[in-house]
């Protein structure tokens, strides 16, 4: 089972690490502890479980792989394109295609797997939704968490910045243009969807009471 932890930080969040569910760590904040309600701090919980049971971690470490072998041969090409003699070299013109061909294959890496950390983001919301049966209360956690950091001291927001990646809500607000680059749906996205998915759990129940 995994393992759980207080992070005594007054930045409201949670998170989970680890690869495997033997040897993960899903971790609250006492922010987040005196901001959420208990049925809400429920959700979250069950959010950071739903990324555990799905080793969301070691998909994404393994999605990451190509990005960063991607980055190092960019690295050692520049280091060694730039110890090459003149323009006459004959190993200059496949040093650039190497480049190039490494820039291509580091920049598709990237955006996959941003796209790739959104989509485990939507799939752990749904998660923790369908576990405790309320999407509402998760949707109301989310929105909490958001308000809730603009009241957190800046220092401790950049302290907090390096773990943005697993955080269930990111420490800053994301700009339509800087969404493209982010590892987190847009909240608007998310409370969207986790209505609709209430409205499907309340159907059967509508149905029954006819």
């Amino acid at each position: 089972k995994p393992r759980v932890a207080v992070a005594d930080t007054p930045v409201p969040n949670a998170f989970a690490m680890g690869r495997s569910p033997k040897k993960a760590v899903v971790c609250a904040t006492t922010g987040i502890m005196r901001t959420l309600e208990p049925h809400e701090l429920e959700g979250v919980m069950a959010h950071e479980l739903a990324h555990v049971k799905n080793r969301d971690v070691l998909i994404m470490t393994v999605a990451s792989f190509f990005a960063s072998v991607a980055a190092m041969i960019m690295q050692f090409g520049f280091l060694f394109g730039g110890g090459m003699g003149g323009d006459d070299d004959d190993g200059s013109p496949a040093i650039i295609v190497v480049l190039l061909v490494s820039l291509f294959v580091y920049v598709v890496s990237f955006f996959l797997m941003l796209a790739l950390s959104r989509y485990r983001e939507f799939s752990a919301d749904r998660g923790a939704a369908l576990v405790t049966g309320r999407p509402s209360a998760l949707s109301s956690a989310l929105l909490k968490i958001s308000g809730a950091m603009e009241n957190v001291p800046q220092r401790d927001l950049r302290a907090a910045g390096d773990m943005n990646a697993f955080f269930i809500v990111p420490t800053s607000v994301k700009s339509a243009v800087q969404t493209i680059f982010s590892t987190h749906p847009p909240m608007e996205k998310r409370i969207e969807r986790l209505g609709q998915l209430e409205a499907q759990l309340q159907a059967p129940a509508a149905a029954l009471g006819r």
